[in-house]
């Protein structure tokens, strides 16, 4: 059989073949493989498929033959198991920081590591019952930027954005430029945070990915070594509420043993948990929290099951803060 000119792609067109059009449910025979390898120009015997498939099993490929009437040659494991990119493409849909335009253009890549009958399973769409997904497509160039000045050592600059009354972000503070040092990105409460050393402030910061625009890496060395690693971003994430920043403090909270699961939710495994000798049906905890009303909101939420049993101070700014709001009924 004469050679065709594109022969030397057989190889490729055979796995690309077997990828995107056989699974464990859907196998091709011998001659269909060859039908399809001429629909794009390859002219192929049968033996030299028997040998390209035996050298695409030595790199590595789990391509299997079942016999039968029904039989034929399929790809029987992939990089990912379905399930996986079921979840993969589920996070993606419901990641907020990850905008609708971004999410349909991950989804369909994810798509192409499955066979074309496996896809079909991850068209579906995850109904997402949180805020509406970000709007600025600036945060992936942020998150690259973020990454490459860490590895450098470097500081970066950027534009913080905000939200103005006719629905526009414009630059913070009339466009001033934030010079600060990386150190960490976290994933809290469905919004992507950096944490870095605020070189004006020289204090550890948080500061929300998608609200950066313009975001550049800088010759200088990072700063605020020392603080950062005075700050355990595991702890970090568990004081503060919403991210909002406070005044550090070692809070006793009492609370109906039903939240338990709750508390652990919220502040961990390791939290410190006392049985109330004097109250069988609740517990108390000792937690490290950033006081603000992010923190008294998340109390006033929970109801009548918790309270704030030390320190004192905390204990009576809680009580105005739920004042001020009742004061703001009456009005």
């Amino acid at each position: 059989m004469p050679k065709s000119e594109n022969q030397k792609l057989k190889l490729l067109y055979l796995l690309k073949i077997l990828t995107e059009e056989t699974d464990e449910e859907h196998v091709l025979p011998m001659g269909k493989l060859l039908e399809k390898l001429s629909s794009y120009g390859i002219n192929a015997a049968r033996k030299s498929i028997y040998d390209d498939v035996e050298r695409l099993k030595d790199m590595g490929y789990d391509i299997l033959y079942r016999p039968g009437t029904d039989g034929g040659y399929f790809l029987a494991s992939r990089e990912f198991e379905l399930m996986e990119l079921k979840l993969l493409v589920d996070a993606v849909q419901a990641s907020r920081f990850i905008t609708e335009s971004k999410s349909a253009e991950l989804s369909a890549k994810l798509t192409h590591l499955a066979s074309v009958y496996e896809a079909r399973a991850l068209s579906r769409q995850v109904v997402y019952t949180g805020s509406k997904k970000a709007e600025n497509e600036k945060i992936y160039y942020s998150v690259d930027a973020i990454q490459e000045a860490m590895r450098q050592d470097r500081r970066i600059s950027f534009a913080y954005l905000e939200w103005t009354l006719n629905k526009q972000l414009v630059a913070r503070h009339g466009g001033k430029r934030y010079d600060v040092s990386p150190w960490a990105l976290l994933w809290n409460d469905e919004n992507y945070y950096l944490i870095g050393y605020d070189e004006e402030a020289k204090q550890i910061k948080h500061f929300r990915v998608d609200k950066f625009d313009d975001t550049k890496v800088e010759e200088l060395a990072r700063g605020g070594k020392e603080a950062f690693d005075d700050c355990r971003i595991e702890r970090f994430s568990t004081k503060t509420f919403g991210m909002f920043g406070g005044e550090e403090e070692m809070v006793t909270l009492q609370c109906h043993n039903e939240l338990i699961g709750v508390m652990i939710d919220r502040f961990g495994k390791e939290v410190s948990i006392q049985r109330d000798a004097g109250l069988k049906d609740q517990f108390r905890i000792h937690v490290h929290v950033a006081v603000s009303g992010q923190f008294f909101g998340w109390l006033t939420g929970i109801g009548s099951g918790i309270r704030i049993v030390s320190p004192a101070n905390v204990a009576a700014q809680y009580r105005e803060y739920l004042k001020r709001i009742l004061e703001q009924d009456e009005c």
